[in-house]
């Protein structure tokens, strides 16, 4: 049985539901709609770093809660619960491209489309 404290999880996924239904009001949006408003772009970029952060938040939450081995980073977090069974290798790969995403965001050498940079945003 998996141990974890049923309100810390529901406000993390309350959290994380925020967040993203936010992030789909702005995926809404052209994207040179989206590009000609720099506070959109950092809207944006605010509400994918509070959902990848919750997701961390939860993975760590469980870690904790049950005694499994720490984490040597971010990314190792859902390499632990993958390990655990909890959750897909293949989901577990796609969680640690996230974490590693949220990196690029947070220490801000990501190429945005609004610096120049190509790609969508959707």
């Amino acid at each position: 049985m998996i141990l974890f404290n049923e309100d810390k999880v529901t406000k993390l996924f309350s959290e994380i539901l925020q967040a993203l239904q936010l992030l789909e009001d702005l995926r809404k949006l052209s994207l040179d709609g989206f590009i000609a408003e720099p506070h959109k772009i950092s809207s944006a970029k605010y509400n994918l770093i509070v959902a990848i952060e919750c997701v961390i938040d939860l993975c760590n939450h469980i870690i904790s809660k049950n005694n499994f081995r720490a984490p040597e980073d971010y990314a190792d977090t859902f390499k632990i619960i993958a390990e655990k069974g909890l959750i897909s290798e293949e989901f577990a790969s796609s969680l640690i491209k996230m974490a590693r995403f949220r990196n690029r965001l947070v220490h801000k050498y990501l190429y945005t489309p609004a610096a120049g940079g190509g790609g969508s945003v959707h």
